[in-house]
């Protein structure tokens, strides 16, 4: 198939459900914003043999592009408008491929009401890369920032930390886990992230910072504190494991390094002040979702992390280098 025919059966049925799409039929998109309202952008890439194994399936390929640049909008507080996708993969892909890739999409877009606005594809050798650009409306003036973190204030994670780095680790056959169930569970976590769309609206007004886990807990929580000009301590008795992740770290202490470090988790990590605790397990409640308290922010600039008996634990890594 040419590029445009591939275009027009795989990828204009995903771009219907907004006239700013123009059908794919132009080389851009005409993307209106409400009234009121700041248009927030992201771009992020994944690529074969890093983010996901080379032989992933064309759909959950797919989905895990959008979701990872769907939490970006989600850690700053913002409701998704659209997305553009790039493609840049070698010829062997073939039409059942782009079935499965454009399928994975719609079953995603659909759920998370964020519509297909172009994009482009291209052939080139080596790895397949991935690259999605999101965009997404926040009212005015009232975006999460990742430089507000205060003093005082309590620091909470949405969800459970690690799960996506141990499945990982299954997945590449460093971690034995016999018990299906828990492979399941552990793989499902690394291969298909939740953006957590629903909790970053909410805390717009109630959190002080915020930002998503992508590279790991300590890094991102580094990164924060870095721009909100703060420390931090965190208490790793405190923190929301999954009872999958807490079987492997049982067997394996030094496990615990690798669910603080290993990112893919794209959770939500916020800060908020002392009296506005009652307010967070309030939406907790209302979102029936776990976000749980595991540290505050402090003065200084170091980012201080205790053990399960409170003592403070050495890292040699914080998180995932790209570079």
């Amino acid at each position: 198939m040419t590029e445009f025919e591939r275009i027009a059966k795989f990828f204009a049925p995903l771009a219907q459900e907004d006239p700013g799409a123009i059908g794919l039929t132009d080389d851009a998109a005409v993307i209106s914003v409400s009234d009121g309202t700041e248009l927030v952008v992201s771009v992020d890439s994944v690529v074969a043999g890093v983010h996901f194994p080379d032989d992933e399936t064309s759909g959950f390929i797919a989905r895990k592009a959008l979701r990872v640049g769907l939490s970006d909008l989600a850690a700053m507080g913002a409701s998704p408008r659209g997305y553009l996708i790039c493609l840049a993969g070698g010829r062997e892909l073939d039409q059942e491929w782009f079935r499965g890739f454009a399928e994975g999409l719609s079953i995603d877009q659909s759920v998370l009401r964020c519509p297909l606005l172009g994009g482009d594809t291209v052939a080139k050798r080596g790895p397949l890369t991935v690259s999605t650009t999101v965009f997404g409306e926040v009212p005015r003036a009232t975006e999460l920032r990742r430089s507000g973190a205060k003093v005082g204030d309590r620091i909470f994670i949405s969800g459970s930390i690690g799960d996506a780095a141990l499945g990982l680790r299954v997945l590449q056959g460093t971690i034995s886990e016999t018990d299906e169930a828990v492979r399941a569970y552990l793989l499902d976590r690394y291969r298909l992230p939740e953006p957590r769309l629903r909790l970053g609206t909410q805390l717009r007004g109630l959190a002080n910072a915020a930002i998503d886990v992508s590279d790991g807990l300590i890094s991102d929580l580094g990164h924060m504190c870095v721009a909100s000009g703060v420390g931090s301590v965190v208490r790793t008795a405190s923190l929301p494991f999954s009872l999958a992740a807490r079987a492997l770290i049982a067997a394996d202490p030094s496990r615990l390094t690798m669910a603080l470090t290993g990112g893919d988790d794209y959770e939500i990590l916020f800060t908020v002040p002392g009296d506005r605790l009652a307010t967070v397990s309030g939406l907790a409640t209302r979102l029936n979702l776990t976000l749980t308290e595991f540290g505050e922010i402090v003065a200084g600039e170091e980012v201080l992390v205790l053990d399960p008996n409170d003592r403070p634990l050495e890292l040699n890594v914080t998180g995932y280098k790209h570079y």
